[in-house]
């Protein structure tokens, strides 16, 4: 008996025997449904904070010099912290310095940011995200101005006094009116609005339309950095392949400027993507790995029910091995008819549970904030896992029914 036969074989007894084989398949079934489920969520929300978060907090093939390289709970490991504030401060010099060095290909931003309260007339004062950089930072950023717009590189050199805030400011401040040519107070200094920026939405719980952003020269950057210094400087590369290089010429070129010798580390930081993320990929992995330990549960009793129907299918089919081995059927041949028809049934449990998993996922992400992405890896790895368990499960039926006597089995009635 070829393959195909077998199939076909295992095909005729799901159609003969109904409800035994929806038993057969429900365990494979729902044990691959919460996987796909599962892994989809997961993946979700790595791209989201990969691609989304990373695009809208950080910017998409960037990294960015610092004067600390500590990057959150990822990256505290072995960071000592009485030796970096040793380090130097990040002065306007050391990003001429940088930026000089950087391929002319890849563009950048000073940034400085903290939380300050917010004043204008005929509202309370609340807190707003103070952001003090240059025209660049719109464009690394992807943000948007839907009213009004973007402060420009000659308001930088002049350090104008102009602000361009989010939505949830000019709602705050500016309830029904139009919040262009209006002032807000930041820290008591009075700056003049001139464009909102479109919604960003929230990250985690984090809303990204508080934002107050305003020229570094202008007073701005007192108010933020009083030492006068830079936050950090955030480049941009063209794609990913060139964000090394940037890297190391940034280095190089600061190293050099600060007098540090081979043996010495660097007394800055540069932080990259991978860095910054380093926390959420791991969490990411636990997660797949604790968020199948269910389904893996499931396809162990779907494997068991598998096992135990196949007994009794042997048992009931005894007769027709007797007389397949009668015809001249070999121990190998009912072997492989029974794995087949196993991993067969369990092979389309786990088809049935790869549909039911996707459209759960899918209703999980319309129904709830938790996105879903269905990573092609998860699909493949359900098939194969749905066949194993089926082979695993009807290796020792199969070995029953290759070894019946076929005298023994011709007498059973």
């Amino acid at each position: 008996m070829t393959t195909l036969d077998a199939v076909r074989l295992a095909f005729n007894q799901l159609r003969v025997q109904k409800l035994k084989s929806a038993f057969t398949l429900l365990g494979v079934m729902i044990g691959v449904m919460f996987l796909i489920a599962v892994v989809s969520i997961v993946e979700g929300m790595g791209r989201y904070v990969e691609e989304d978060f990373a695009s809208r907090l950080i910017g998409t093939n960037t990294f960015t010099l610092r004067r600390f390289d500590n990057v959150g709970p990822g990256g505290n490991r072995g960071f000592d912290v009485r030796e970096a504030r040793r380090r130097p401060l990040l002065r306007m010099t050391d990003v001429d310095v940088v930026r000089a060095a950087l391929p002319s290909s890849m563009r950048s931003s000073i940034s400085s940011e903290t939380f300050k309260y917010g004043a204008a007339p005929g509202a309370r004062p609340r807190q707003v995200q103070a952001i003090a950089t240059d025209a660049e930072y719109f464009a690394i950023k992807k943000f948007a101005v839907t009213q009004g717009r973007a402060f420009t590189e000659q308001e930088v050199r002049a350090g104008s006094p102009v602000l361009v805030i989010g939505v949830e400011v000019a709602e705050h401040f500016f309830p029904g009116l139009n919040p262009e040519g209006r002032q807000i107070r930041v820290s008591g200094v009075p700056f003049t609005v001139i464009g909102v920026i479109e919604k960003q939405g929230s990250v985690f719980g984090f809303s990204l339309d508080r934002m107050a952003i305003a020229p570094y020269t202008s007073p701005m950057g007192r108010i933020i950095r009083p030492m006068r210094d830079i936050s950090s400087l955030i480049v941009q590369a063209p794609s990913q392949a060139d964000l090394a290089e940037g890297v190391e010429a940034a280095r190089s070129a600061l190293r050099a400027f600060r007098g540090l010798r081979a043996g010495e580390a660097d007394n800055f930081g540069l932080v990259t993507q991978d860095a910054a993320f380093g926390f959420i990929k791991q969490l990411k992995g636990r997660l797949v790995l604790f968020g199948t330990a269910l389904p893996a549960i499931s396809l162990v009793v779907g494997a068991m029910v598998i096992m135990n129907i196949m007994l009794v299918a042997v048992a009931e089919r005894t007769r027709e091995i007797g007389v397949r081995k009668a015809l001249g059927a070999k121990r190998s041949d009912i072997l492989s008819q029974f794995l087949v028809e196993a991993a067969t049934l369990s092979t389309l449990g786990a088809a049935i549970g790869i549909a039911l998993g996707i459209g759960l996922a899918k209703l999980i992400a319309a129904l709830t904030p938790l996105p879903a992405a269905v990573a092609p890896w998860s699909i493949v790895a359900a098939l194969v896992t749905g066949a194993g368990v089926g082979i695993a499960a009807g290796l020792y039926p199969a070995s029953r029914a290759a070894q019946l006597d076929p005298i023994a089995a011709l007498r059973q009635e």
